[in-house]
């Protein structure tokens, strides 16, 4: 499954990288996300692993991060493994006039098991988690 979503920031683009770019920040914005724990390499950066726990309802979900390409802001690529999920997620960034800046996303997903069958019946709500967790970064952002 592939989609992309995207959303305009009414922030400047050297202040939205700064904002992404700090791992502090994920906490303040990404809601259900638990933990964020450096695994190995340089925490940020191509290589680096990190273990993300998050809690969803009742659902708990941990996830292996590793970032494959940093090239902000024209792209920062990571792979997020957990039970039964394998998604790749490019994120871009783009200066808009008026000091905005267009933020973007395109998923990819491999689905295993019971993922499989979720992934089938219910796609939009991963679009959906998507969205939402660029509408809470433009919120985070537009409050700095």
């Amino acid at each position: 499954m592939k989609y992309s979503v995207s959303i305009e920031i009414d922030k400047p683009i050297d202040e939205v990288i700064s904002l992404f770019n700090n791992a502090d920040n994920l906490k303040l914005w990404m809601e259900g996300l638990q933990s964020f724990e450096p695994l190995s390499g340089r925490p940020g950066e191509v290589g680096a692993k990190s273990r993300l726990k998050f809690k969803m309802g009742k659902r708990k979900i941990e996830m292996i991060e590793t970032i494959t390409v940093k090239n902000l802001p024209e792209e920062f690529t990571a792979n997020y493994e957990a039970k039964g999920v394998f998604n790749t997620v490019k994120n871009s960034f783009e200066q808009l006039p008026n000091n905005k800046t267009k933020y973007a996303t395109e998923q990819k997903f491999q689905f295993k098991g019971f993922m499989k069958l979720m992934g089938l019946l219910m796609p939009g709500a991963f679009k959906k988690q998507s969205m939402k967790y660029l509408q809470d970064f433009k919120s985070f952002a537009e409050r700095q």
